[in-house]
């Protein structure tokens, strides 16, 4: 019998040491594309070693090795297509740094061999295309993660444990949601990123998919996942001599039965901001950037301002997250902001967006 417990008791050590020791090592992970200039975040993480980049997909040779020069990686690992990447390093997870509208083939790809797959804002193109990525990744059981900026601001935090958890201000009644800057072209992006940023086939439009994807994803989160009743938004041209087929300028309303939503996107702003107000029954909380908040919790209070704590790991940063979430130590719960059902209600309300826009009436979400 204590020959039985001691095999048993080694067999489990080694198990245990064995899985520690897989869970332990890098996230084997592919880039799918270089044209998305949010790709430096996840290509400028020297010295990390949550994930290893094993392959890129990138055909454009010239943009390949210009970047393999800055950031120090070998063009053996650059590859001109998705299947032959895949076959070649066997990664765990990719992430879509292309244009938004490849983003579907990502899956269409990936899905199938059970490749978790993580893209940078907005999920898709279209909600015709979301629902073929969500019905792919359901279909074989892969993360469909979405990644935005503001997901990481400890600020945006802090105002939802303030304002779900704490009650501080009561229910919301309104939240604004301010995203934006002088424009694509103006801040300087790279040429690769303004081709098709611009193009309403690859990126769904302009400002309005661009930047009001981030305050339909806050507000779902707000919302805890809850459908609007009606969207009506409003687009312009400030600026068709640069941007000629899209719009620059958006405006977004969104309502539910007991709040309403407020969605600006901008390419015309004098500076770039991200911030955002939540008004509620008894005070009001703004964020004025990632972590710096002012805070109005009752009427005859005085506004004060605070910092926000910093986000703990793996909560901190994009690519950390992913790791954590494929290795089984994080469960994406449906309300969160990288969930896939959040970011299908995004889908939603940008597509009736786009439809009110065009047409000047509000449209009802069935």
């Amino acid at each position: 019998m204590y020959k039985y417990f001691l095999a048993f008791g080694l067999s489990f050590m080694f198990f245990s040491a064995y899985s520690q020791s897989k869970n332990d090592s890098p996230l084997k992970i592919g880039i799918v594309g270089l044209v998305h200039d949010h790709v430096h975040g996840i290509l400028n993480r020297s010295g990390q070693t949550d994930i290893e980049i094993v392959g890129i997909v990138e055909p454009n040779q010239s943009l390949a090795q210009k970047y393999a020069k800055r950031y120090g990686f070998s063009m053996d690992i650059v590859y001109d297509d998705l299947e032959s990447m895949l076959e070649a390093t066997k990664p765990q997870a990719v992430t879509a740094f292309n244009t938004i509208y490849d983003h579907l083939k990502v899956v269409e790809v990936c899905a199938p061999r059970g490749i978790h797959v993580m893209v940078e804002k907005p999920l898709a193109v279209s909600l015709a295309h979301a629902r073929q990525m969500e019905k792919l990744a359901r279909q074989h059981q892969i993360h469909l993660l979405t990644n935005y900026e503001t997901t990481w601001y400890a600020s945006n935090h802090e105002v939802y444990r303030l304002v779900q958890e704490e009650k501080a201000i009561g229910s919301p009644r309104k939240i604004v949601v301010h995203d934006g800057h002088p424009g694509p072209k103006e801040i300087g992006v790279s040429e690769e990123f303004l081709e098709w940023l611009t193009d309403p086939k690859w990126n769904g439009g302009g400002a309005l998919m661009d930047f009001g994807c981030y305050g339909a994803n806050l507000i779902t989160w707000f919302m805890q996942g809850q459908r609007p009743t009606s969207v009506t938004a409003v687009t312009q041209q400030i600026k068709p001599d640069i941007y000629p087929k899209v719009d620059d300028e958006a405006t977004i309303v969104i309502t539910y039965p007991q709040m309403q939503g407020v969605i600006q996107a901008s390419w015309n702003w004098p500076v770039g901001r991200k911030d955002m107000e939540v008004y509620g029954q008894t005070g009001y909380i703004h964020t004025v950037d990632g972590t710096a908040m002012r805070l109005r919790l009752q009427e005859k209070s005085a506004e004060k301002s605070s910092q926000a704590p910093e986000r703990k790991h793996p909560y901190d940063d994009p690519f950390t997250y992913l790791a954590a979430v494929v290795k089984g130590e994080v469960k994406v719960k449906p309300t969160d902001l990288s969930s896939l059902e959040n970011n299908m209600v995004v889908m939603e309300i940008l597509e009736a967006a786009r439809e009110s826009a065009s047409t000047g009436k509000t449209v009802k979400l069935k």
